[in-house]
């Protein structure tokens, strides 16, 4: 009986200690797809598209619960780019979503601003920052142009101010073809 019970608990363990040994080997961080899906996105988590941010939009797309044109901020040419991905057709942007804008980033006029802190509590990406009564800020880098700090703001003291193209921030308006060489 004795020996019954010590094979039995070592075969416990040489099979808990494979499957923990195969849970570390083969892991999966998560779905590739809503990981490529995640990459074409803007990243500005602005919920234009009526999710919270740009990962469970691209949850959503991944499981055919929503639709690829539901982005205002990656336009036409992030459309085109979850269509080539998924192989699915072009459609353009839903009206009901918003329309295409150039890319902006916030601007605070200090003059007006009283500091009442509203635009620091609706910015997704703690771009602003500033004290209670004090004036406040916009860190242009982290600014993704959300335009979410704007209707909170009781003294409009908030424009976007579009960003100019520079040799830095510049790309291709159109995907570029890759072109290889036949072996």
């Amino acid at each position: 009986m004795l020996s019954a019970l010590l094979i039995m608990a070592g075969i416990a363990l040489v099979l808990g200690a494979a499957l923990g040994y195969a849970s570390i080997r083969f892991k999966v961080e998560g779905d590739p797809l809503v990981e490529k899906i995640d990459a074409i996105l803007p990243q500005t988590q602005c919920g234009q598209c009526s999710y919270p941010g740009c990962k469970p939009y691209a949850q959503a797309i991944a499981n055919g619960e929503a639709d690829i044109n539901q982005c205002p901020p990656g336009g036409e040419e992030g459309i085109r780019a979850l269509a080539d991905l998924l192989g699915r057709e072009f459609k353009p942007l839903s009206e009901e979503h918003g329309v295409e804008k150039p890319k902006a980033v916030a601007f605070i006029d200090e003059q007006t601003c009283i500091g009442c802190t509203l635009c620091i509590q609706a910015c997704p990406v703690d771009a602003i920052v500033g004290a209670a009564k004090q004036m406040h800020t916009v860190v242009a880098p982290l600014c993704t142009g959300c335009e979410l700090c704007l209707a909170p703001c009781p003294v409009d003291c908030i424009t976007m101010e579009p960003i100019r193209e520079t040799v830095e921030n510049w790309k291709w308006k159109y995907p570029v073809v890759e072109i290889r060489k036949a072996a």
